[in-house]
């Protein structure tokens, strides 16, 4: 085992990240003195660390930051705004497994500073480990690709470690949507009052903090157009952007029956980002099977992108390391422009596979993957990257507009 160690500038308990590969890094423990397994996975955003941590993209996942500093502007204090959506974060609590980071700022320096990282991954019972090798650590996910890791605190028997570590199961096996969400099934709210509405909010995202998918129908707001969002793991931009549109949102839980989606008479259905492995989303796949002959809009992003692909009769698969960071080219194969994108996924569409029906609408400028596809005639698209996630001012959030135009184009012409 190749070990690498840089934790001079610690002095808090002593932490070992251990790579399925048998690499091992040394450093320091922040947060819950536990252990922890999970996929190792790495981000290359110089900032963004509030969001990123609340993704719930990144259930099961230990989350390593390229960036060498983190937490230089600390955390600001958990709020929401007046449709109780949170501010600055993508959901209620922390959702990574654990974090790696090279240096932790202990003295952040910002007006909205609340905490520290380390203060809130132990209000939060969350691991990290401190004051390793990031740089080698990255190298090795990238030329190796993601694999499995342990985070364990104290300085443990390695060869007990790699045992337990070559048995744990990879969080891409399970079906993570289903692992975290609430199954009563229950309709907050109505359309008609938003006051009613608004103040369910509170109800809706109490359950946001232990949970991914919200297990239940949620309505929120009042407005002219009325979009179901099937939550595979929904950030909190999302359902903002919707909103901002003047909509009423329905959020379901990844497994809402299709009759019921369509007994509901939305104007547009979205699906969500979320973790994991899209092929284990039997339901969710089967459901969008069932939507897509209705002829209503449907728009997806990210792990969306694939549901509506695997819909559709595509293929997916793995990518080796993914992509998760704030600034991955994508070009629209259709203008020719090419916009800067968010990114968080692991798993891509086969281009192959598409059937002749469906266009490949993005592609990524570094390796040519799928990042968007267009049904020709019906009309449903989707996305790999997060438009609700803006690098620059707007970029890509053009493409809630182009959803709710087609529903304008549409839904009278259908209905």
């Amino acid at each position: 085992m190749q070990e690498s160690q840089n934790n001079s500038k610690y002095n808090e308990q002593e932490a070992v990240l251990l790579l399925k590969d048998g690499s091992v890094f040394r450093g320091k423990l922040f947060g819950a003195c536990k252990k922890v397994f999970g996929e190792v996975v790495f981000n290359t955003g110089m900032v963004g660390y509030v969001e990123a941590l609340t993704d719930p993209s990144y259930a099961g996942q230990i989350l390593v930051s390229a960036y060498p500093l983190v937490g230089n502007y600390g955390v600001p204090e958990y709020s929401e705004d007046k449709n109780r959506i949170p501010i600055g974060f993508e959901s209620k609590g922390i959702k990574v497994a654990a974090y790696v980071v090279s240096e932790l700022c202990k003295k952040p320096s910002h007006s909205d500073s609340k905490k520290t990282i380390g203060k809130w991954f132990k209000e939060e019972e969350k691991t990290g480990i401190q004051g390793i090798d990031t740089r080698r650590l990255v190298k090795i996910l990238r030329e190796e690709g993601c694999m499995m890791g342990v985070v364990c605190p104290g300085n443990p028997d390695m060869e007990s470690l790699a045992k337990e570590l070559k048995n744990a199961q990879n969080p891409n096996s399970r079906n993570l949507v289903d692992e975290v969400s609430i199954k009563s099934q229950k309709k907050i709210g109505n359309h008609e009052n938003p006051q009613a509405i608004s103040s369910d909010f509170q109800a809706f995202q109490s359950h946001l903090a232990p949970q991914i998918s919200t297990g239940r129908a949620s309505t929120f707001e009042s407005g002219k157009k009325k979009i179901t969002l099937i939550d595979c793991g929904a950030k909190a931009g999302i359902l903002r952007e919707l909103l901002k549109r003047d909509a009423s949102v329905t959020v379901v839980p990844y497994n809402h029956p299709a009759e019921k989606i369509i007994e509901e008479n939305p104007d547009g259905i979205m699906i969500s980002n979320g973790p994991g492995d899209p092929k284990v989303l039997k339901e969710t796949i089967e459901c969008v099977k069932r939507l897509i002959p209705i002829k209503i809009p449907i728009f997806g992003i990210c792990l969306g992108n694939q549901i509506l692909s695997l819909a559709l009769g595509a293929d997916t698969y793995k990518l080796k390391y993914g992509h998760r960071s704030q600034n991955q080219p994508c070009k629209d194969m259709f203008s020719g422009r090419t916009y800067i994108t968010t990114q968080n996924h692991g798993f891509a569409v086969d281009k192959g596979s598409l059937p002749d029906d469906v266009s490949v609408w993005f592609v990524n400028a570094n390796d040519g993957t799928v990042e968007g596809i267009k049904h020709k005639v019906l009309p449903c698209f989707s996305v790999q990257f997060h438009p609700e996630a803006m690098p620059g001012p707007t970029d890509t959030a053009f493409l809630f507009d182009v959803f709710f135009e087609t529903i304008e184009k549409t839904v009278d012409k259908c209905r």
